[in-house]
C-alpha cells in the first residue's frame, strides 16, 4: 500500500491571501505582507471585459517584481469558459508555483489541466490546487483526491470555497458554520487520505476580526493547514491560529529527543515521561519542527 501522508516537504500555508490581478496597487503591496502564499486571482474578482488587462498585469508582475520566499498561485477561470485558454497561457508565461482550478467537479477536471501542463512542457514543480466549491466537488472529494495523487496529475492542495457552495445549496452564512462542518470535514478527510494539504474558506467580513479569529480556531481544530484570506488585516490571525503553538513545539522537541536516544533505535513505541509515543508521532513532530524552522528563517 502506498502512503501519501508525507508526500512533500513541510510547507507554510497558514495564510493564503487572494489578490485581484486587476489591481496593480494591491499586487505591489504584497511584497510587504507576512502571508505564506498568494493567490493571484483572474476569476471572480475580475470583470469579464477586464480579463486581458488582468493577465497583462500578472505577466508584468512576474517578469519585473516576482514574489520571493512565498508560494505563488494563479487562479484561472473555469475550464469550460472562454477565458481559460488565455489564462493557462498566462500561467505558462508567469511560471508560478501552482495554478488554482475553480469549479472542480470531477477527477477529469484535474486531468485536463495536468495534460495541458504536460503537453506544454511546464516544469514538474508547477502544481495544481483545486477549489472545492460545488455540491459535486464535495460528493466527489475522495475520487478527486485519489485520482489526483495516483495518476501523476500534479494535484497538491484543496481549497474550500463556501461562497459558491452556500449559493448552490441554500445554506446561510451563519456563525459557527454548523450545517457546513460535515462537508468541510468530508473534504479534509479526502485530502488527508491522499496526502493533500487543505485550506479553509474565506471569511467575507474582513472588518470582523473577532469572527475571523473564531473561524481560524475552528479550522485549526478541524485539521486545516491554513485559511484563504481576502484582506491583509486577516493575515496575523491566520498565522497565529494555524502556526505551531509553543507547547506543541516543546512536545515535538521532546519526542524527537526521545527517539534520538540510541536505545530507541529499534523501537516503534517508547515510554516518554509516562506516555507511550509511537514513530508516527515522531513523523508529526519532525514535520511541525520543519514548519517552525521555515517561519523562523523567513522572519
Amino acid at each position: 500500500m502506498v502512503s501519501f501522508a508525507l508526500h512533500h516537504p513541510a510547507r507554510l500555508r497558514r495564510s493564503v491571501l487572494s489578490v485581484p490581478a486587476i489591481n496593480p496597487r494591491a499586487l505591489q503591496k504584497i511584497h510587504d505582507l507576512d502571508c505564506d502564499a498568494v493567490i493571484f486571482d483572474l476569476e471572480d474578482s475580475v470583470a469579464s471585459d477586464r480579463k486581458n488587462e488582468a493577465r497583462d498585469n500578472l505577466r508584468r508582475f512576474f517578469a519585473e517584481t516576482p514574489l520571493v520566499g512565498r508560494e505563488s498561485i494563479i487562479r484561472i477561470n473555469a475550464l469550460d469558459t472562454d477565458f481559460s485558454a488565455a489564462d493557462l497561457d498566462t500561467v505558462l508565461a508567469c511560471a508560478p508555483d501552482a495554478l488554482l482550478l475553480p469549479k472542480v467537479n470531477e477527477p477529469e477536471d484535474v486531468q485536463i489541466a495536468s495534460d495541458f501542463l504536460a503537453d506544454s512542457d511546464a516544469p514538474d514543480s508547477l502544481r495544481i490546487w483545486a477549489m472545492m466549491e460545488t455540491p459535486r466537488s464535495i460528493l466527489n472529494a475522495a475520487a478527486i483526491a485519489e485520482y489526483g495523487r495516483t495518476r501523476d496529475t500534479r494535484l497538491d492542495c484543496f481549497v474550500i470555497g463556501l461562497n459558491d457552495l452556500r449559493k448552490d445549496t441554500g445554506v446561510p452564512a451563519e456563525p459557527g458554520r454548523t450545517y457546513l462542518v460535515p462537508w468541510l470535514m468530508q473534504v479534509l478527510l479526502a485530502a488527508r487520505a491522499y496526502g493533500l494539504d487543505v485550506i479553509d474558506s474565506v471569511s467575507n467580513d474582513f472588518k470582523d476580526l473577532q469572527g475571523l479569529e473564531a473561524e481560524c480556531r475552528q479550522g485549526r481544530a478541524m485539521g486545516f493547514d491554513g485559511k484563504m484570506l481576502i484582506h491583509p488585516a486577516q493575515i496575523p490571525a491566520a498565522n497565529r491560529c494555524f502556526g505551531p503553538a509553543d507547547e506543541d513545539l516543546v512536545e515535538a522537541r521532546a519526542i524527537t529527543a526521545a527517539f534520538a536516544d540510541p536505545a530507541a533505535a529499534s523501537l516503534n513505541v517508547i515510554n516518554s515521561n509516562g506516555r507511550m509515543i509511537e514513530r508516527l508521532h515522531l513523523e508529526q513532530a519532525e514535520r511541525l519542527l520543519q514548519k517552525a524552522a521555515l517561519i523562523e528563517n523567513r522572519e
